[in-house]
């Protein structure tokens, strides 16, 4: 009897990564299907994922969470790799994820180390120094958590780990880091609130207090240089600020 080869889904959700996406898509040509979901790009995304795949899909956006279910949904595949549009597979993951799932001793679930860019360059300390998003799995034992951000992966078995790196280029310059730290802290704001968190200057500043020390001290962020200390500046106003927006929120619903 003829064993047939696992089958290999990429799913993808895009606005405006004309600049980022080619490198991406490059990266995983191998694949048995790519899934593509844009939510109004306004540049050449569309056009240029339309040169990998046939399966594009124009949509509105419903908040992150909800958006890569629709993606995964779509999905036809055995397996299924995650992958936002400004990531790409080095050589060495490519080789690793094909023989992972070709093993009929494969776990469900796989998270993948990630390497990310920060101002042009590649951090490899402090916070973003563990960073092993779940990214790979079979199709039907995984699904994204219903949020607006910070869509967590539920999923049902043991989870592995891919040590090979899937590279991360965001971060391009500082006006780009602090445009997603608002966006991002509003939205995790309104997402603690609607999860009846609360907050107040004292935790907001506490809060921000340890996210410093922990990526810059606890996690050798100063190792990275003087990134290594802009990062974990960024990431302690982030949290600072979610929480005071959280805490912004309760006084306008009281008043």
């Amino acid at each position: 009897m003829t064993i047939s080869k696992p089958t290999l889904s990429v799913i993808l959700i895009t606005k405006n990564e004309a600049h980022n996406v080619i490198k991406c898509l490059d990266s995983v040509r191998w694949v048995d299907e790519i899934i593509v979901l844009d939510s109004g790009s306004t540049d050449n995304t569309v056009e240029l994922c339309k040169q990998y795949t046939p399966h594009v899909f124009i949509t509105d956006w419903p908040g992150f969470g909800p958006q890569k279910n629709r993606a995964l949904d779509k999905a036809t595949s055995d397996w299924v790799l995650a992958m936002d549009a400004d990531e790409f597979l080095s050589p060495e993951l490519s080789e690793k994820i094909q023989k992972t799932i070709a093993d009929p001793r494969a776990k469900n679930v796989y998270k993948i180390k990630r390497i990310t860019k920060f101002c042009g360059k590649y951090l490899y300390y402090g916070d973003w120094k563990s960073d092993y998003p779940l990214r790979l799995f079979r199709r039907n034992t995984a699904r994204f958590k219903e949020v607006p951000i910070h869509e967590s992966l539920i999923v049902e078995g043991e989870i592995g780990k891919i040590k090979e790196i899937m590279w991360h280029d965001s971060f391009a310059s500082l006006e780009e880091i602090i445009n997603k730290m608002n966006k991002y802290s509003t939205l995790s704001a309104i997402n603690f609130k609607a999860e009846g968190k609360s907050a107040g200057i004292l935790k907001a500043f506490f809060r921000g207090l340890w996210t410093f020390l922990r990526g810059y001290i606890f996690k050798f962020g100063f190792l990275d240089g003087k990134y290594g200390f802009l990062l974990a500046i960024a990431n302690a106003e982030g949290c600072f600020y979610k929480y005071i927006k959280l805490s912004l929120l309760e006084n306008k619903q009281d008043q």
